[in-house]
């Protein structure tokens, strides 16, 4: 019989102690429940890294894994919770938001608003909800209970010099922004968290630099690595059916959710690409002002990034619409059908390997005290750079090719830029540095100042830049 995942929980009929009595038996120790079921368990051992396996259980065929990654951006987690009366971190459904912050404050009260009556109680009685869940406290989907902010606020300013009282969350960040803006303007620290990037899930040192197949199509939702026997294709299937049904019927009134469907798998098929609404439109059979609110709809819910391009003053026309890109490539790959066997065949090869490397960047910015800013530049005379990094010192220039040795005609078009802004210099291009991001395994000199790097060589310099 073929291993498969499972979770155990606490109240478990097999152990009624849960994973907590499991740890406690012996390595490789036997026992029958009062289920009749063997299990053999294996003691819990630290990995290298960061990574953590804390128990492996074998029943009757049955494997359990149950993994922890930690999180990269548990130190700004601490620090801003030190600063502000509250903190909010949002992000996309099961990027692990929850089970996260539980962890950094055991000691806090907890409540999810997941749950109607309890959302229904927080919307209803705001003051009564705050007296049964008094600070310090974590509130899960806070975005479900929008009069709760205004009583939020008022908690706040009656001990506004206790920080890190109130621990939000929130998958759905468009309602969620509008009720801070409103009622917690300066009170509280935003944060997002993302998927796993290559450093957590520690497959960085092993695979990244040559071979990255794997990272890309999985992807970084945490319980795809934490249960590695879980297929994609299972997983992926659940997590759209369930988005369809819960967060998108809340966030907009669609009439089809089969018109819908489509919709987002032509977006993965435009991963990469300037987002062309009117095509789209077309492709899917609705207006585009209905593309426009679907749009808004992936971003709401972190399905998608839209990076805007940089344009300024250069006596030319320069491409002003978006790019879009799929925050997760594991979803991408599962929407358009690639595999880890097809997708170096895959003709959206190129458009993955980009929106893989602008997630990364994205995660790798979210550590830094003063992050750069990214966009991408495209002009009518064809030249595009697929990102620029701009703040601080140094500015970079990024071309994404998937190729292990890079050439210089993968940098032409920043070099014409350079050459360009050497006749016309402006200040927020200043001192571009030129990167052509690829699998090579150590850094490679191309000439004309240029340098290929791998894509963990690329993350560390953005760490040691002022």
């Amino acid at each position: 019989m073929s291993p498969i995942a499972l979770q155990l929980p606490l109240n478990c009929p097999v152990f009624p102690g849960g994973c907590s009595e499991l740890v406690r038996l012996q390595t490789s120790q036997i026992a029958k429940t009062e289920a009749g079921v063997v299990v053999q368990t294996i003691a819990p051992r630290t990995h290298t890294n960061e990574q953590k396996l804390k128990s492996t259980i074998f029943t009757s065929g049955v494997k359990m894994v149950d993994m922890w990654y930690e999180r990269e951006i548990r130190t700004k987690i601490s620090g801003l919770a030190a600063q502000f009366p509250a903190l909010v971190l949002t992000g996309a459904r099961q990027t692990g938001k929850t089970s996260l912050l539980r962890r950094m404050f055991p000691e806090h009260n907890y409540v999810s608003l997941d749950i109607p009556s309890v959302a229904a109680g927080a919307e209803e009685s705001p003051t009564e909800f705050l007296d049964e869940f008094a600070p310090p406290v974590l509130i899960d989907e806070v975005q479900y209970a929008p009069k709760l902010f205004r009583h939020l606020k008022i908690a706040i300013d009656a001990q506004r010099h206790l920080y890190g009282q109130f621990i939000l969350t929130g998958s759905q960040k468009f309602h969620l922004m509008r009720e801070i803006s409103d009622s917690l303007a300066g009170r509280i620290a935003i944060l997002e968290l993302e998927t796993l990037s290559a450093s957590e899930t520690d497959q960085e040192k092993e695979n990244m630099v040559s071979q990255p197949v794997r990272n890309i199509v999985r992807g970084g939702y945490p319980d795809l690595w934490r249960v590695p026997t879980l297929l994609p294709n299972d997983f992926f299937g659940s997590y759209l059916s369930s988005y369809l049904e819960r967060d998108v019927r809340q966030l907009i009134n669609v009439v089809s959710l089969r018109n819908f469907e489509t919709f987002v798998r032509v977006c993965a098929a435009r991963t990469g690409q300037v987002l062309d609404k009117t095509a789209i439109a077309n492709e899917v059979g609705v207006r585009s002002k209905t593309i426009n609110d679907w749009i808004s709809v992936l971003c709401a819910s972190n399905i998608i990034s839209l990076l805007e391009p940089w344009f300024g003053n250069f006596g030319k026309r320069l491409i002003k619409s978006p790019k879009l890109y799929f925050c997760d490539t594991g979803l991408v790959s599962y929407l358009l059908g690639i595999t880890e066997k097809s997708l170096v065949q895959s003709p959206f090869l190129g458009a993955m390997w980009e929106t893989f490397v602008y997630a990364e960047l994205r995660k790798r910015m979210m550590l830094l005290d003063q992050p750069k800013s990214i966009w991408f530049y495209r002009d009518n005379d064809q030249r595009e750079i697929d990102f620029l990094l701009l703040g601080g010192e140094k500015n970079l220039a990024v071309e994404c090719k998937w190729h292990e040795i890079p050439t210089a005609a993968d940098a032409r078009s920043m070099v014409e830029l350079r050459d360009y802004l050497q006749k016309k210099p402006r200040d927020e291009l200043a001192d571009l540095q030129l990167r052509v991001v690829c699998r090579t395994p150590h850094n490679h000199p191309l000439g004309n100042n240029v340098l290929g790097v791998n894509l963990p060589s690329l993350k560390n310099e953005l760490l040691e830049l002022p």
